[in-house]
């Protein structure tokens, strides 16, 4: 299947990379002539835009930094959709959105599938990450090679715009994990404890998190370097607080992680590495939040494997 994708920038670049290393016939484009450049050295096709790419590819992946920035490409890719071209939606974006887009393609005589990833981008670098899609059966049969090669552990999450749902209630969950973390890091350190016996005391206990043992570790080291920036948390909170607010949930805890980014943001900017947010209590306290012996970024070694999909437990026969 020759594959396209667009959007090169810290996920995506690792995608495609994992796509590149494993043999796929590869077609890239970004606005980044550099990024392009370091995929076609490697052995990847260069499209001079996203037309030419639905041209010349039979599925064609967007991995792009707003719902806005996916509505352009798939504007011009869109005429030269039809029979046998899928497009694949690897952003975090917007349930309504995505169907919005996909129903055009669909529409078209394509197929679309939303299927953002989960689990960092030091596993989207090594094909170690976690992928739900959300498409109808056949067209996950058919793209199950490509998320396998990509992916882990693979979810089939229902019809068009269910992944981008859980994709971004998985984002608030870490969101709301990272911020109590830093309470609990300035707290101990407030009340005297000693941080790297404090890290090994929530690794081992019922406080324990996938967040914790990734974004904890780069936040006492001081790097704070998670390749994941304020603008995008507030964009993906904010994506939930909406699913909350269609579905008539009164949220109150949300509206409040909202407004600490919005502070963040407004003191750090918007590029700033999220787990910058904990700067706010440093300053608050005066306290400094580090510790030796951790990484300054995080590193996936646990060996790529192949992908396989995860099954529901309710639809195992």
């Amino acid at each position: 299947m020759q594959t396209g994708f667009i959007g090169l920038g810290n996920v995506g670049g690792k995608l495609a990379g994992s796509l590149l290393r494993n043999g796929i016939d590869l077609t890239v484009h970004d606005l980044d002539p550099d990024l392009v450049a370091g995929f076609t050295t490697r052995g990847a096709q260069a499209a001079q835009s996203p037309a030419q790419m639905m041209q010349d590819c039979d599925a064609v992946i967007t991995c792009l930094p707003s719902p806005a920035a996916s509505d352009a490409v798939l504007r011009q890719m869109l005429p030269h959709v039809g029979p046998g071209k899928i497009w694949m939606e690897m952003s975090t974006t917007d349930e309504a959105e995505v169907q919005r887009l996909g129903s055009q393609v669909i529409a078209a005589g394509g197929a679309a599938v939303d299927c953002p990833v989960s689990g960092g981008c030091h596993r989207a670098d090594t094909g170690n990450i976690s992928i739900f899609a959300g498409c109808d059966r056949a067209t996950f049969e058919r793209i199950l090679p490509l998320l396998k090669t990509m992916g882990r552990r693979i979810l089939h999450t229902g019809e068009l715009g269910s992944a981008s749902v859980l994709k971004v209630m998985t984002n608030y969950l870490a969101t709301a994990n990272l911020l109590t973390l830093c309470e609990a890091l300035v707290t101990m350190k407030g009340a005297g404890m000693d941080l790297a016996t404090t890290y090994q005391a929530i690794a081992i206990s019922s406080g324990t998190s996938f967040v914790h043992e990734t974004e904890s570790q780069v936040i006492l080291n001081g790097s704070r370097d998670i390749n994941f920036t304020m603008d995008l948390v507030k964009k993906d909170i904010g994506l939930f607080q909406s699913i909350a607010d269609r579905a008539g949930v009164p949220l109150e805890i949300s509206p409040l992680m909202i407004s600490i980014f919005e502070d963040g943001i407004r003191r750090y900017g918007m590029r700033a590495q999220s787990d910058d947010i904990i700067r706010r209590l440093e300053e608050a306290t005066g306290l400094d939040i580090t510790a030796p012996g951790f990484p300054a970024e995080m590193v996936d070694d646990e060996p790529e494997e192949p992908g396989y999909e995860v099954h529901v437990p309710s639809r195992i026969s």
